[in-house]
């Protein structure tokens, strides 16, 4: 799922209309799981481990690292 296409941002649940989302983008990219689905902006639960991390939506399902 692409964070440019997103209705809300994955990282602070805020519409991707509102404001810049520049930093939560870098965050996104470098070291943070989404926090948010981008597309309800539900917040999601997240379970990181030493291998990835897996964030999931209840209505929307769930996403993975790709490490």
């Amino acid at each position: 799922m692409s964070v440019v296409s997103a209705k809300f941002c994955q990282f602070c649940g805020k519409s991707s209309d509102e404001g810049d989302h520049a930093a939560c983008q870098r965050r996104l990219s470098m070291i943070d799981p989404p926090r948010y689905c981008a597309e309800c902006a539900r917040r999601m639960v997240v379970q990181v481990t030493p291998g990835g991390w897996t964030a999931r939506c209840s209505r929307h399902g769930e996403i993975t690292s790709a490490r």
